[in-house]
C-alpha cells in the first residue's frame, strides 16, 4: 500500500467490511440474553455466566490471536475470522432446538471477533507513515461505530423473525469471507519489528496506554451497561434508543475531525479532556430527565472520541512491537476494564438502587473519572523513577 495515500481501494474495502461485520454482530448482541434464555431454558444468572465466558474469549484471547495473525498474515487472518463468524451465524440459524449449537455459535463469533479486530486494524495502518496513522485509526473506529449504531436497528426489525435474522447475518459474513479472499496479501516491510515467540506475546507492552485504556473502559462501560436500567421509567424507550444511536454517530462524525489534533496533543491533556467529559456526562445523568440524559450522552461521546483514539495512538507510538500485537494488547486492556466495570459497577449500582439513591451511583462514577487518571499517571511516574535492580552493582 503506498505510504502517501491513506484511503486506497483496499482500505476502503476494509472499512466497508468492518461496517458490515459490526452491523451483523450488533444486530444479534443486544438480544443474546433473550435468545439464550428462550433456547436454553436457563435463568439469568446462568445466562450471565455464558455471556461472561463469551466476553472473556473475545477479549482475553486477543494477545494470542494477534500473535497468531502476525504469523498467518493479516489477509489470511481476516478470512479465517470471517469463516468463524459464518460458522457462528450458521450455528445460531440451525440451533433453535439445540442449545449446545447456540452456545457454540456464541463462542465462534467471540473467537472470530478476537482474531478479526487486531488483524483489521493492523491491516488499515500497514505501510502507512506515522503522519497518516491518526486518520486511518479514526476512520477504522468510525466505520466500526457506524456498524454498532445501525446493528441494533436491524436487529429490532428482524428479532420477530429470528431465522431470517440469522440467515441474513450468516449471508453477510459468508459474502465478506469470500470478498476478503481477493484482498492483496500484505508484504512484510524491512523495518517491521521481529516476530516474537508466543510466550512473549505480552512483551513490549506499552504500560501507560494499556493502564489508561483499562481505566477508560472501566468507567465508560458503566455508562454503557447501566444507563439503560437507569433510564427505564425516566425516559421513553424510543428516546433512549435514539440517544444511544446518537452516541455512536457522534463518534463516527467527531473522531475523524479531531484525529490530527489528538495525535499532536500531549497524553495528559487528552486524558484531561476525555475523562473530564466523561465526568460531566455522569454528573448530568443525575438529572434523570430527557435533557439531562441527552446532554450526558453527548458529553461522553465527545470525551470518548478524544480519549479512546489517543489511547491507541499512544500504544502504537510507545511499543516496539508490530501494530497487530499492539492492537491485540489494547483489546486485552478493553477486556480488563470492561470486566472490572461489570464486577465493581454492578455491585455499586445494586447498592445505590437498594438504598433508593440511584443518582448517587453516577456521582461515584464521576468521582472516579476525576481521581483515577492522575492516580494512574502518578503511579507510572513513580515506576519510571524507581531504580532498576539490574542496574545496581
Amino acid at each position: 500500500m503506498p505510504r502517501g495515500h491513506p484511503f486506497t481501494g483496499t482500505r476502503i474495502a476494509l472499512l466497508a467490511g468492518s461496517l458490515l461485520v459490526n452491523v451483523g454482530s450488533f444486530s444479534i448482541y443486544p438480544y443474546l440474553a433473550v435468545l439464550l434464555r428462550e433456547r436454553m431454558g436457563a435463568d439469568m444468572a446462568q445466562i450471565g455466566v455464558v455471556l461472561g465466558v463469551g466476553t472473556l474469549v473475545q477479549f482475553a484471547s486477543a494477545p494470542a490471536t494477534a500473535a497468531l495473525a502476525e504469523r498467518l498474515g493479516l489477509q489470511r487472518s481476516l478470512v479465517c475470522a470471517l469463516v468463524m463468524y459464518s460458522l457462528g451465524g450458521t450455528a445460531f440459524l440451525v440451533g433453535e432446538d439445540n442449545p449446545a449449537l447456540t452456545v457454540a455459535g456464541l463462542f465462534l463469533i467471540s473467537g472470530g471477533g478476537s482474531l478479526y479486530s487486531p488483524s483489521y486494524r493492523s491491516y488499515l495502518v500497514h505501510g502507512a507513515s506515522p503522519e497518516l496513522r491518526p486518520r486511518l485509526v479514526s476512520a477504522g473506529n468510525a466505520a466500526g461505530n457506524l456498524g454498532i449504531a445501525l446493528g441494533p436497528v436491524v436487529g429490532a426489525l428482524l428479532i420477530q423473525f429470528p431465522d431470517l435474522m440469522f440467515a441474513v447475518v450468516t449471508a453477510v459474513y459468508t459474502s465478506l469471507a469470500v470478498a476478503h479472499l481477493f484482498l492483496r496479501r500484505e508484504q512484510r516491510t524491512e523495518d517491521a519489528p521481529p516476530i516474537e515467540p508466543f510466550r512473549r506475546m505480552l512483551s513490549g507492552l506499552a504500560v501507560l496506554p494499556f493502564a489508561v485504556t483499562a481505566v477508560s473502559y472501566y468507567v465508560h462501560m458503566q455508562f454503557f451497561q447501566y444507563l439503560s436500567s437507569y433510564a427505564q421509567g425516566r425516559v421513553s424507550t424510543v428516546f433512549f434508543g435514539a440517544t444511544m444511536m446518537g452516541y455512536s454517530l457522534g463518534l463516527v462524525l467527531l473522531q475523524p475531525l479531531v484525529a490530527q489534533r489528538v495525535e499532536r496533543m500531549a497524553y495528559p491533556a487528552a486524558m484531561a479532556i476525555g475523562f473530564g467529559c466523561l465526568a460531566v456526562g455522569m454528573v448530568s445523568f443525575t438529572g434523570g430527565n430527557e435533557l439531562a440524559i441527552a446532554v450526558g450522552v453527548a458529553a461522553i461521546s465527545a470525551g470518548s472520541a478524544v480519549l479512546l483514539l489517543k489511547n491507541d495512538l499512544e500504544a502504537l507510538a510507545r511499543s516496539r512491537r508490530s501494530a497487530t500485537v499492539v492492537f491485540g494488547q489494547q483489546r486485552l486492556a478493553v477486556g480488563v476494564g470492561s470486566s472490572l466495570s461489570g464486577v465493581v459497577g454492578g455491585n455499586l449500582y445494586g447498592l445505590f438502587e437498594g438504598g433508593g439513591r440511584l443518582p448517587g451511583f453516577w456521582l461515584v462514577v464521576a468521582a472516579q473519572c476525576v481521581l483515577l487518571p492522575p492516580l494512574v499517571l502518578g503511579v507510572h511516574r513513580l515506576r519510571r523513577r524507581a531504580p532498576n535492580p539490574a542496574d545496581s552493582s
